[in-house]
């Protein structure tokens, strides 16, 4: 077999590493305001059916109803990140949510309405939709624009100017092995977040079983953790609440059809044992903590109590999730499962790190520009702003699209690429494939990620330790995880799929060591069930009301730790910690 020696270059004025839900708004944005600019997507999978958005949603979740402002959504966004958040960030995306679904809606995604024409609410923040199709829409949306897509190549390094700019990306065809260097005069990240970091919930044949996208490897983190971008909130982990086995999603259970947490006593424990965190209300870190504590001291398993449902409201249930999750209705139907006549068990997932959900990501200004000259991030890989979702990924990738097209007024040169770096990357980039040629013994992708899920899962607060952590475990993961890292060299890789493997592994790795260091940094517990430490088990608001920051030095192979201030930016109020 032939390595990955073959290489062809590309010349874009922007280049978006990603073809998600932000990275699609970015590529339209940009093709819509100047139709003159080249924008090209480098997608890891196929553009129509790729990312979070793959099998489609049933809900759009950040959305302002009647009544509500780009205010009140920052306040409610800072409730539920139990204090914490940037503000400038997610006041300046709520200010686009409500245009970014009415835009999406006129390109084809069918919003439910009421008789009166209204959107159907679903919760404070909800709203309904069809959107099985999601994906697809996106994607002939970015094709009628004119933006040219390289689906299945596989970004692995940002490439870095002779002026210390980000002015393009490395990747290879993950099924012909072809190299890819992509100059461009902009770059934006909109990779998603990472999964995979720690043992999951289901084993064996059934570990891909996710929540979150099991090909959500971490990638545009690690690039630019290598590149040394500023990372922030890495330890706001998400764990997400959801049924059992199919690890399929609990909003539509609760939020649209009414359905209530029981333990195995039957009792509505978040009402009886956690009100004071704010009962079923609380911050959506403690809907997973309550469960979990549930379990640990024997009151578990938990349900969805689904029983009060009548025949045709299951029959909308199912509905429902055919938009979105169809894995549960075939689960229900081969097993002979019925939603009336018994509750729904439900369950953490295993974490994940990701800037959607929580805010773990590139540290950004306002105009969604990262740290490093010429690079932008939207979507889960941003940071800062918790509480996306899909229509406030859509509303990040739109701003850093407007920040693009204002640099892009400049006539910017282009400059050569630092040719040692590149050198160094494309050996990096074959390496595995190199090794399995040599007939040396190698180490496969997959016995590297077993190990690293161990380590995290054991020492790093995963389920096995019902996501708790002090500080002799972390120590203790981040020796293991510097030995693991050591050992790359002897990946090995026997075709271009097992490449792919190694750079997830690779970059899973990467952000493990990152994700370590903020864990550790951090001495309270903020988000109890996300970052639970029991060797500090409170909230400390005078010491830790402040992000946790971090840089990583190739060339030391060290990671440094930074704290930035929090700022209170809505206009009109006052903020005292409490």
């Amino acid at each position: 077999m032939n390595a990955v020696i073959k290489m062809e270059t590309h010349r874009t004025d922007v280049l978006i590493i990603g073809g998600g839900t932000a990275g699609c708004m970015a590529a339209v944005t940009i093709k819509e305001a100047a139709p003159k600019l080249k924008v090209l997507i480098m997608e890891k999978a196929h553009i129509e059916r790729s990312g979070c958005l793959a099998a489609g949603m049933n809900a759009i979740n950040a959305y302002l109803n009647p009544g509500e402002t780009p205010e009140s959504f920052t306040r409610y966004v800072r409730f539920d990140a139990m204090g914490l958040i940037r503000e400038d960030l997610v006041y300046s995306a709520a200010r686009e949510l409500n245009r970014m679904v009415a835009k999406v809606e006129e390109w084809g995604l069918p919003v439910l309405k009421d008789r009166e024409g209204r959107y159907q609410a679903r919760g404070r923040w909800n709203i309904k939709i069809n959107g099985e199709s999601l994906k697809p829409i996106l994607a002939a949306k970015v094709k009628e624009s004119g933006a040219d897509v390289l689906n299945r190549v596989f970004a692995t390094d940002l490439l870095i100017d002779e002026n210390g700019r980000v002015a393009g990306a490395l990747g290879f065809g993950v099924r012909d092995g072809m190299a890819h260097l992509v100059r461009a005069k902009a770059v934006i990240c909109c990779t998603g977040g990472a999964s995979g970091l720690y043992r999951p919930n289901n084993p064996g044949t059934a570990a891909h079983k996710t929540w979150y996208p099991p090909f959500n490897a971490g990638a545009g983190y690690a690039m630019g953790i290598r590149a040394g971008a500023e990372f922030t909130s890495l330890e706001m982990r998400f764990i997400a609440l959801r049924t059992k086995d199919v690890i399929c999603p609990t909003g539509t259970l609760a939020l649209g059809f009414g359905a209530k947490q029981l333990n195995s006593a039957g009792e509505e424990f978040m009402k009886l044992r956690y009100r004071h965190f704010g009962g079923e209300s609380a911050p959506t870190c403690l809907r997973v903590y309550g469960p979990t504590q549930e379990k640990k001291q024997g009151r578990g398993p938990s349900y969805l109590d689904t029983r009060h449902l009548n025949p045709e409201q299951v029959k909308q249930l199912k509905a429902a999730y055919l938009d979105m999750y169809p894995g549960i209705v075939l689960y229900w139907a081969a097993n002979g499962f019925d939603p009336s006549a018994a509750p729904v068990e439900i369950c953490g997932t295993e974490p994940y790190v990701m800037g959607g959900h929580c805010q773990a990501g590139y540290w950004i200004d306002e105009g969604r520009k990262t740290t490093l000259d010429g690079l932008y991030a939207a979507g889960d890989v941003a940071g800062g702003y918790p509480y996306k979702f899909v229509s406030g990924c859509w509303a990040e990738g739109y701003l850093a699209a407007q920040s693009v097209l204002r640099e892009l007024q400049d006539d910017l040169e282009e400059t050569p690429v630092n040719g040692a770096d590149l050198s160094f990357k494309l050996e990096r980039l074959t390496k595995p494939l190199f090794h399995y040629r040599s007939g040396r013994d190698g180490v496969q992708p997959e016995e590297m990620e077993e190990r690293l899920q161990k380590v995290m899962d054991e020492y790093a607060g995963g389920i096995g330790s019902f996501y708790e952590m002090n500080q002799a475990g972390l120590d203790k993961a981040r020796g293991e995880l510097k030995r693991l890292q050591a050992q790359e060299d002897r990946l090995s890789a026997a075709d271009y799929h097992q490449l792919m493997l190694c750079h997830e592994v690779i970059d899973r790795i990467a952000v493990a060591r990152q994700l370590v260091e903020h864990l550790s940094y951090r001495k309270e517990t903020r988000w109890p069930g996300f970052q639970t430490r029991t060797d500090y088990p409170e909230r400390d608001d005078f010491n830790w009301l402040k992000f946790v920051n971090s840089i990583y030095d190739r060339d030391s192979d060290e990671i440094r730790i930074i704290e930035r201030p929090y700022q209170k930016m809505i206009p009109g109020e006052r903020y005292l910690p409490k």
